[in-house]
């Protein structure tokens, strides 16, 4: 039972170290496309971080800032990675030992 907990501790951690050595071995990585709408939003916020803000009124300000915030939810949303919250890595390491 102990070589059992000991062999599954070696392959999680060989399994763990896997990514940060690919990552490492990619000198050149190829430059992604960013799509149209990407850039018109990417763009629309340089635009507002160079723009006076002084001579602006409080609502037009408020109203520069809402627009931030919609944007920045915008360019998170468009993001196409996978994410795994810890509960669903721990369900998956619990399948994993009661399969093997």
């Amino acid at each position: 039972m102990k070589k059992l907990s000991l062999y599954l501790m070696i392959m999680v951690l060989s399994l763990s170290a896997i990514p940060t050595t690919m990552t490492a071995a990619e000198k050149n990585p190829v430059p992604k496309e960013i799509p149209a709408e990407v850039q018109v939003m990417l763009n629309r916020l340089e635009e507002i971080k160079e723009m006076d803000k002084s001579s602006l009124s409080s609502s037009e300000k408020k109203e520069l800032r809402k627009e931030v915030r919609e944007i920045k939810t915008n360019l998170k949303a468009s993001g196409n990675g996978v994410y795994l919250s810890v509960g669903a890595i721990i369900i998956v390491i619990l399948l994993l030992i009661l399969l093997l």
